[in-house]
C-alpha cells in the first residue's frame, strides 16, 4: 500500500504561484509514476500533470508553460510549482501514485484562484 499526503493549496490572485506537495509512504518502491490530477465543481477530474522514473514529466495542454513537476527522490516527495495562475485553475488538487497493479489517491487539497 502507498499512502499520498498533500499540502501547499490555498487561495491566490490571478498572475500569483503556489507550490503543491505530495509527501508518499508506504511501498513507494511500487510506483511507476506519480502525478497530480484536479477536478473543478461540475466537472471530470483531469490529468494536470505526471512523472516516471527517468521520463521528463507530461502536462495538459492548459498548463504546459505555466507548470512543472519535480520529485525529490531522497523524501519520497513530488511537487507541482503553479505559476500564472488563471480562475480556471481553480480545483481540488490530488495526488496520484500508480503501481503495476494499484492506483492511489491523496485526500486532495483546495486551490482558488481569485481574478
Amino acid at each position: 500500500q502507498v499512502q499520498l499526503v498533500e499540502s501547499g493549496g490555498g487561495l491566490v490572485q490571478a498572475g500569483g504561484s503556489l507550490r503543491l506537495s505530495c509527501a508518499a509512504s508506504g511501498n513507494t518502491f511500487s510506483i511507476n509514476a506519480i502525478g497530480w490530477y484536479r477536478q473543478a465543481p461540475g466537472k471530470l477530474r483531469e490529468l494536470v500533470a505526471v512523472t516516471r522514473s527517468e521520463v521528463s514529466g507530461k502536462y495538459a495542454d492548459s498548463v504546459k508553460g505555466r507548470f512543472a513537476i519535480s520529485r525529490d527522490n531522497a523524501k519520497n516527495t513530488v511537487y507541482l510549482q503553479m505559476t500564472s495562475l488563471k480562475p480556471e485553475d481553480t480545483a481540488v488538487y490530488y495526488c496520484n501514485a500508480q503501481s503495476l497493479t494499484n492506483d492511489y489517491w491523496g485526500q486532495g487539497t483546495q486551490v482558488t484562484v481569485s481574478s
